[in-house]
């Protein structure tokens, strides 16, 4: 069976030497309970560097700026596929509010995020990248 295929967009900003990340709740469809980075679904028609820039405000009440591309990474679900694209970028104003989406946020190390429990993508964009962000 030919799965559908999903578009994500996923947000890298670095303070102080550590990645903001949140936790997704736990009746989360996907993930629930993982440690992601901030950002989601590119809904029809929308250009994905508006869909970071709105599921970022959406999640944490951050206004930021797209620096540039990380990578792209796929998840494999039993009812679709997603792709993640991940972009670095900076935060131009707020302060960290999560939505009722996440159940918690933190600032961590890379060392931190690996002690964590992380979503399925996640975990293959840090194997892609060498666990360097």
């Amino acid at each position: 069976m030919d799965l559908p295929y999903g578009l994500t967009m996923r947000g890298v900003v670095k303070e102080d030497g550590k990645i903001l990340i949140l936790k997704r709740h736990p009746d989360s469809t996907t993930n629930p309970n993982c440690w992601e980075l901030p950002g989601g679904k590119v809904d029809p028609g929308e250009d994905f560097d508006k869909a970071l820039i709105r599921e970022f405000l959406e999640e944490t009440n951050l206004e930021i700026k797209i620096e540039g591309l990380v990578a792209g990474v796929q998840e494999d679900f039993p009812h679709k596929r997603t792709v993640a694209l991940v972009m670095n970028v900076e935060i131009i104003s707020g302060e960290v509010t999560i939505s009722d989406e996440h159940t918690d946020w933190k600032w961590a190390t890379l060392s931190e995020i690996k002690n964590l429990e992380i979503s399925a993508w996640f975990k293959n964009l840090l194997v892609l990248k060498n666990h360097c962000l």
